[in-house]
């Protein structure tokens, strides 16, 4: 039997067959190298729908004939998919200071079918062996879309009212085609435009919906092509010299984004990785890359980013009406905490006054939205303390299981996973960054099953 590449759980080597890899993984690496592609066309997020039948197809056969497997914990995130059904029946009801009828069952069930989707990324990339998915590939296509989400960064900054029809919005009736947020998910646009300091600011977004799923996909994505250049000792010369270039290049975009949370994760993500290598008693790659990192801070500030940075600091902008809208999640949750109220709601008025609502001269006055501030809130508002819970407890029992992981993608992965506990508070993770997260969280699982099923039968043989 062939030794496959190290588990990105426990760094041993995985048992492959030998003989001709099958095509079935390609679904997954089409569909995360080829994003940028499905955004231009259109489809945006809704490319992990059509991606997810070809995927269900394949499980179905493999139920059939080998049977399926699925990651530890997995009954909580079952569990949190039936409340999420369960909470359909709840969104007809008025929830109190909310605008009347402002839920609506679009929005809930767009949100139960894309979690359904995420289940079924997750046991086809979990159930797919090494040979059919390598690990490697699975890091290469995350690593091609983290240099596309660069580009877009760039393409933001330099072209931010760039904007064109995708071939999709031909397709759908004018009246959906027209509806605004339909229209931010299939419409490709550079930047979000957006005044913060008194001006407009463009905030780049592509190839993203939004300027926040962009600083939290180029988090994510920065890992993994992170972990590319750590995993190939012999990578040809553009993976070793270019990629770290193009991570650095990334800060500029990073800076314009002008998102405070994502500079924090970044940080956290240095601190873990410092962290990870001192556990391996290697001291010198960490005193080396401290060093790097107070000379690129001293760089920064005297360039003209610094000034950018403390503008962003002096304009909190948005903080008010976060708060506000942060605090009717928690006050939904507690008005129904089982099963919570199914989907969003609007707020009546505004943080300030319940008098202050949309009119024609101001139309984003009053009426936020509860919930769409952050993934916690989110599921806070639509699932109850205890759907949050279960959607919570499922990632953190996965973190706490491969707490130990010490290859290059099982510390990425875990890093993925450990994230979503920073960003919930700030971004919605549904639905590009849950299906990276989800990615990990089957690396991580798939890569441990052969050594346990191995330890297994072994231990039965002895007995």
């Amino acid at each position: 039997m062939a030794r496959g590449p190290a588990a990105a759980g426990t760094g041993a080597a995985v048992p492959v067959t030998a003989g001709p890899a099958p095509s079935s993984g390609r679904p997954l690496l089409w569909l995360l190298a080829g994003y940028p592609v499905w955004w231009a066309l259109g489809l945006g997020q809704f490319a992990y729908w059509v991606f997810a039948v070809p995927m269900a197809v394949e499980l179905v056969r493999r139920h059939r004939t080998v049977g399926l497997r699925v990651p530890p914990a997995f009954w909580l995130w079952a569990l949190f998919l039936v409340w999420s059904v369960l909470g359909l029946a709840v969104v007809p009801l008025e929830m109190p200071g909310t605008v009347p009828d402002s839920g609506g069952y679009g929005g809930a069930v767009l949100r139960v079918v894309n979690y359904l989707v995420l289940t079924v990324l997750l046991l086809y990339a979990g159930n797919l062996t090494e040979r059919e998915l390598p690990t490697r590939a699975v890091v290469a296509a995350l690593t091609v879309l983290g240099l596309a989400t660069i580009a877009g960064g760039y393409l933001g900054m330099l072209a931010p009212r760039f904007e064109f029809t995708a071939p999709l919005e031909y397709l759908l009736p004018g009246g959906l085609a027209s509806d605004p947020f339909m229209k931010t998910l299939i419409h490709p646009a550079s930047a979000q435009v957006m005044d913060i300091f008194g001006y407009d600011s463009a905030r780049p977004k592509a190839p993203w919906e939004y300027t926040n799923v962009w600083g939290y996909m180029i988090s994510l994505l920065l890992v993994w092509a992170a972990v590319l250049v750590l995993g190939r000792a012999g990578a040809p010369p553009w993976v070793r010299w270019g990629l770290p270039v193009a991570m650095l290049l990334a800060v500029v975009p990073v800076v314009h984004s002008l998102n405070r949370a994502l500079w924090v994760g970044l940080a956290l993500s240095l601190l873990y990785a410092g962290f990870a290598a001192l556990r391996r008693g290697r001291v010198l790659p960490v005193a080396v890359c401290a060093l790097v990192a107070v000379l690129a801070l001293g760089v920064l500030a005297l360039s003209p980013l610094a000034d950018v940075v403390r503008a962003r600091a002096d304009a909190p902008h948005s903080d008010d009406g976060r708060a506000a809208t942060n605090a009717a999640s928690v006050a939904a949750a507690d008005l129904s905490p089982v099963l919570g109220w199914g989907t969003t709601r609007e707020t009546l008025g505004s943080s300030d006054s319940i008098a202050i609502g949309p009119s024609a001269e101001c139309p984003g006055c009053g009426q936020h939205v509860i919930g769409n501030a952050g993934q916690l809130w989110m599921t806070l508002v639509a699932s109850g303390w205890v759907g949050t819970a279960l959607f919570l407890g499922f990632f953190a029992a996965v973190a706490w299981r491969y707490r130990s992981a010490v290859t290059p993608a099982g510390q990425g992965a875990l890093l993925t996973v450990l994230l979503l506990f920073w960003y919930m508070f700030f971004y919605v993770a549904l639905m590009s960054p849950l299906a990276v997260t989800m990615v990990a969280v089957a690396l991580l699982w798939r890569d441990e099953e052969p050594l346990l099923r191995r330890g297994t039968a072994h231990g039965r043989g002895s007995r």
